[in-house]
């Protein structure tokens, strides 16, 4: 997609109430954020499709009868912070048998267009164990498109290995004030040595974990290749046979499980939620389920 403005992609994938409830669902962070004083009371507007329910005015819809809206405008803008994992490990593939890269730009584009379509400022904080690209808060496309030509150039299977540490204490470093942190990562992480670094930078920020699901090394065996399955650390040789055998399966799934489980119990007992992402074709919807879930926990 080198030649192609990744903003513009996915503004052509994406119907416009689907970016409009992403938009709302984002606005959600400005008034948990500034409590109240990031916004004033601006108009009244009829709702529209997209918008978010819980900005309806309920007795101005009644004397109406059509729902009406509360508009807001904005005195102050959010800073959206995308914290990118960079490490050999996003070079694999996922679940659905796409390349983790590709689920992660798609995943920060989105993040960048609702962003810009709001007004909001966007920065950059992606690394790994021996590697940290830092980009401040921008605002124009151009500023954008070359933030994420800079992301999609870290990812190579000859990357250094993944340590969220950094990116974290990069972020730790460089933002006072109070923002929204969009961490993309592979679904093994955070994992528990990440966890203070974490603790710290949901003290001062928002912060929600979008997780890249990892491929299964069963498919490639299922699929009738060799011996052995390619993996970004090192080749696994592993007999044809435990492709057919149930048993041996269901222990896979169920270390899956696990692996999943302990994730989000960690980033739960940080206050953070996370979704897990398979590709691209379900990224705008996970997306939106994680924002949801953010600005409306149970």
């Amino acid at each position: 997609m080198s030649n192609i403005s990744r903003l513009a992609h996915v503004r052509a994938h994406l119907e416009l109430p689907v970016l409009r409830r992403a938009a709302g669902l984002l606005e959600g962070y400005h008034r948990s954020i500034f409590k109240g004083h990031g916004q004033d009371f601006d108009d009244l507007s009829l709702y529209a499709p997209g918008d978010d329910v819980s900005d309806i005015d309920w007795k101005s819809s009644a004397r109406a009868g059509i729902p009406i809206i509360r508009r807001f405008a904005q005195q102050s803008n959010l800073s959206v912070v995308i914290l990118a994992d960079t490490g050999r490990n996003m070079a694999a593939l996922s679940s659905a048998g796409t390349p983790k890269s590709e689920v992660v730009l798609f995943l920060a584009s989105i993040t960048a267009y609702v962003a810009r379509d709001r007004g909001d400022r966007v920065a950059l904080v992606a690394g790994d164990s021996e590697r940290i690209e830092h980009l401040p808060p921008r605002a124009s496309t151009q500023d954008l498109e070359v933030m994420l030509t800079k992301l999609d150039a870290m990812y190579s299977v000859d990357a250094p290995p993944s340590d969220l540490r950094v990116p974290i204490d990069r972020a730790l470093t460089f933002f006072k004030r109070k923002s929204l942190f969009i961490v993309i990562t592979d679904e093994v992480r955070p994992a528990p040595e990440h966890e203070e670094e974490l603790r710290k930078l949901r003290v001062k920020h928002e912060v929600l974990v979008l997780n890249v699901s990892d491929a299964s090394p069963f498919s490639g065996i299922r699929l009738g290749g060799s011996n052995t399955v390619q993996d970004v650390d090192r080749p696994m040789n592993l007999p044809r046979f435990l492709g057919r055998n149930r048993q041996v399966q269901a222990e896979a799934a169920a270390h899956v499980r696990a692996q999943r489980e302990a994730t989000e119990v960690l980033l739960k007992r940080n206050g953070i939620v996370n979704v897990v992402v398979d590709s691209t074709e379900d990224a705008i919807t996970r997306f939106t389920t994680a924002v949801r879930r953010q600005k409306h926990p149970k």
